[in-house]
């Protein structure tokens, strides 16, 4: 079991942890995230080899499209797990765990970027494309790869909280209520910003396909 928390290597220490511990006996069925936060809250710190196998492909994805630095991912990634072994205390019943991870997540990357002094810059968004064709000729290809560069460049141009919420909505496919409680507002002004964002990205991105064909 886990009882150190200072200077702790989550990754290290995770990989040692049996998963299958973390079962139902009478069922066999995987427990839920909330149930494994809680039992990591209530002192079974083992538990959170469980959510750290679970989340922190999709976590380590996230930050690297917000932060187009894998170095800086893989240091925040870890940050945001020893965050979380720090501060179950403060995990609510009625929460859902990747909500508040997330939440951990964006704290942890303001904190880095704050001592760095640097500004992060958007990663591929080949994900915010949407095709209609999905097996494109040639030509098709070349157009494509085209838009999807002056694209890359568009989302690099959003103020980085709108590209947090495009990441967040579109990549994690949260849901605007899960959104709303990670940035901390209402339902609606998440729905606002995300309608926003989309809009300047698209407008960013029309200018920038004008340009390129003068």
């Amino acid at each position: 079991m886990i009882s150190d928390i200072s200077d702790i290597s989550i990754s290290s220490r995770v990989s040692a942890v049996n998963p299958t511990r973390y079962r139902s006996v009478e069922t066999s069925t995987p427990q839920s995230d909330h149930e494994l936060i809680l039992a990591v809250r209530e002192g079974e710190l083992d538990a959170l080899g469980e959510l750290f196998e679970r989340h922190h492909g999709p976590l380590f994805g996230f930050l690297t499209k917000l932060t187009n630095d894998r170095s800086a991912a893989e240091d925040i990634t870890q940050i945001v797990f020893q965050r979380i072994l720090k501060y179950r205390h403060t995990y609510r019943d009625e929460g859902r765990f990747a909500t508040w991870m997330y939440h951990l997540a964006r704290r942890c990357a303001v904190d880095h970027y704050r001592k760095t002094q640097r500004t992060p810059t958007a990663t591929d968004p080949a994900d915010l494309q949407h095709h209609a064709d999905d097996q494109p000729n040639a030509g098709d290809k070349a157009i494509a790869s085209d838009d999807h560069k002056i694209l890359h460049h568009a989302l690099n141009r959003l103020d980085r909280d709108d590209r947090e919420i495009l990441l967040l909505s579109r990549f994690q496919e949260l849901s605007f209520s899960e959104i709303a409680s990670i940035l901390e507002c209402s339902i609606g002004a998440a729905k606002v910003r995300a309608h926003r964002a989309l809009r300047q990205l698209r407008d960013i991105y029309f200018q920038m396909q004008k340009e390129n064909l003068t």
